[in-house]
């Protein structure tokens, strides 16, 4: 038997989806965690699942999960519509829980997992997990070392087509399952988070105006994504949410800034890309190109910075784990946020929380700022201020 100092974190995972293979790996490769649970909708899929990713304990619900005494750290990778109920009853159990994003279906919702964790003196983190690519991490220190001056704007786009043909559904598009926003919620929630954390300031209001591009949808019922079926018994659904939006931002320092994001858009399959524009100086990163960093500059050629641990600033180092020249990509970035929030674990949950981390604090801080998108174009797209 293990001692108390030996043995693993005990990982458990609910809502066995597209990413939680993720989660599973990530988790992993830590060396010093252990995978001991996964709960699905019966303990049939369960089972199913747990032995084809090797993983011995499996249930037919989250309650059993998280009564499992093995289980430390809880991953909730439920559809939306359940964040709430499983976070909190994690949190109830005295279990470090982490989510994927939204938090939960609102603000509301979103504060009470936030104080309900703060209030247990639990790990908390929801899974923003583009903060943890080098170079995200090398254009945050060089805007916090004042290299390229005060910010003055910043533009934030997430375009993806995965959405384009109107027998594609997914339970993101229906309200009851996803929230009253889709594709703002889903990848606007990255834009907003990735913008805030790469300047260190806060979005304090914004201007939305949003479309739904594909207003009907053709589906056999299934609520899995990407099923583009195109025969059989097919019914129309009536799509509320949007799949397009542009949003002007203002932040809390001064600057401006504009976020644009769609998932109807032919050609684009996950265009996330950060512009960072200074008095002396502008950064550019683009995720489908993410080993690089561009450098605009007024008065100089300007420059493209390649990954290369050797040339990056010290706090952006550790996330970069190969050589210049060995290509590093999503799925390690990915590891880089798992690896901080185990490491908080083990720090224990009294101690600051690693910056890389998305915290339940921070998560819904970006929700509040979803919400207030959908009130400004429900206002008559006019400016309104975050909660």
């Amino acid at each position: 038997m293990q001692s108390a100092a030996t043995k693993k974190i005990g990982m458990g995972l609910v809502g066995p989806g597209f990413i939680a293979s993720h989660h599973i790996d990530a988790v992993r490769r830590l060396g010093y965690a252990e995978v001991v649970a996964l709960a699905d909708v019966s303990v049939e899929h369960a089972r199913s699942k747990a032995d084809a990713l090797g993983i011995r304990n499996a249930y037919g619900s989250a309650k059993e999960l998280i009564a499992d005494p093995d289980v430390d750290v809880i991953h909730n990778t439920t559809p939306n519509h359940l964040h709430f109920e499983v976070s909190m009853a994690a949190i109830e159990a005295g279990k470090h829980i982490v989510s994927e994003k939204p938090l939960a279906m609102d603000s509301d919702q979103c504060r009470r997992l936030r104080d309900a964790a703060k209030a247990a003196g639990v790990v908390n983190a929801v899974m923003f997990n583009y903060r943890g690519n080098p170079l995200v991490q090398q254009m945050r220190a060089m805007i916090a070392a004042d290299e390229i001056g005060t910010t003055v704007f910043v533009k934030g786009q997430y375009l993806q087509d995965w959405l384009t043909d109107d027998h594609v559904f997914s339970w993101r598009l229906d309200p009851a399952l996803g929230g009253k926003s889709s594709a703002l919620a889903d990848i606007g929630s990255h834009t907003c988070d990735l913008a805030e954390h790469v300047t260190g300031s806060k979005i304090v209001s914004v201007l939305a105006d949003l479309g739904t591009i594909v207003k009907t949808r053709y589906t056999s019922g299934s609520a899995i994504a990407f099923s583009g079926e195109k025969g059989g018994d097919l019914r129309e659904v009536q799509i509320a949410g949007e799949d397009v939006a542009s949003v002007m931002i203002r932040f809390a320092n001064g600057a401006k800034g504009i976020v644009t994001v769609g998932q109807v858009l032919p050609g684009h399959k996950n265009d996330l890309q950060l512009e960072i524009n200074g008095r002396k100086a502008s950064l550019g990163w683009k995720q489908e190109s993410q080993n690089e960093l561009w450098i605009g500059r007024y008065d100089a050629s300007n420059s493209v910075m390649a990954k290369d641990p050797s040339l990056m600033a010290a706090s952006a180092k550790p996330y970069a784990h190969l050589p210049g020249g060995h290509q590093e990509g999503w799925p390690d970035a990915f590891f880089n946020v798992v690896s901080a929030i185990y490491g908080w674990v083990r720090a224990g949950a009294a101690t600051p929380k690693p910056e890389v981390v998305s915290s339940f604090a921070d998560a819904t801080h970006v929700t509040e700022i979803v919400d207030a998108m959908l009130r400004s174009h429900d206002g008559g797209n006019v400016w309104v201020s975050v909660e």
